[in-house]
């Protein structure tokens, strides 16, 4: 069903796809079961099947990855070839091409992520500068926000893990916990403000003592 000047113009064989908006799936051509609400929604996907975009240019660029969902103006824009993606928010994980398995809830959530896989947002810029990190969970408005290439680090609580860049294996619980954290590594911080100053300390489990015999 198309709805709209230029909905699911080019469409050949795709079947069961929903458009919704001007030029809404316009360029479809063999993509199955895709959903797009919304002006330019999905506009440039080919081949790309089980996807749902709502908002103005949510996967417009989208060709050939499926089961993303995108709802919020600019959602998932520049998209091509990631699957299993959702982001709910205007700009969230705006700027992801072909990462994988991405969770963004919250405006500018993940916006900056290209290629990191299995990161999970959770609030207003959580995550927002996460360009090739994975494995990250962050829970709170601006949590791990400065975060780039660090991967597995969990954060919960505003601006948790704020300044952390390239940092690894870091778990932070609480307002502003580990806040200015840039590239220390496996520190665990549970309390508002917890280890705040720390940047560049790392977690370093103290040898065992040589046995005497």
């Amino acid at each position: 069903m198309a709805i709209g000047v230029q909905a699911l113009t080019l469409n050949t064989t795709g079947y069961f796809n929903t458009a919704s908006g001007s030029q809404a799936l316009y360029s479809n051509s063999t993509g199955v079961a895709n959903t797009a609400n919304g002006e330019e929604a999905l506009y440039s996907n080919t081949s790309g099947s089980w996807n749902t975009a709502t908002g103005a240019q949510a996967l417009i660029l989208n060709t050939i990855g499926g089961d993303n969902t995108a709802t919020g103006y600019s959602a998932l824009q520049y998209n091509t070839s990631g699957f299993n993606n959702t982001a709910a928010g205007y700009w969230a994980l705006q700027h992801n091409t072909d990462g994988n398995s991405n969770t963004a809830s919250g405006a500018q959530a993940l916006e900056l992520n290209t290629t990191g896989s299995n990161n999970v947002a959770a609030g207003a810029s959580a995550l927002f500068a996460n360009t090739t990190g994975a494995n990250n969970t962050a829970s709170g408005v601006s949590a791990m926000h400065d975060n780039t290439t660090g991967t597995n680090n969990n954060a919960s609580g505003v601006e948790a893990l704020f300044s952390s860049t390239t940092a690894d294996d870091n778990n932070a619980m609480g307002h502003a916990a580990l806040f200015s954290n840039s590239t220390g590594c496996r520190n665990s911080a549970v309390g508002s403000q917890a280890l705040y100053g720390n940047t560049t300390g790392s977690y370093r489990p103290r040898p065992l003592p040589k046995r005497i015999n």
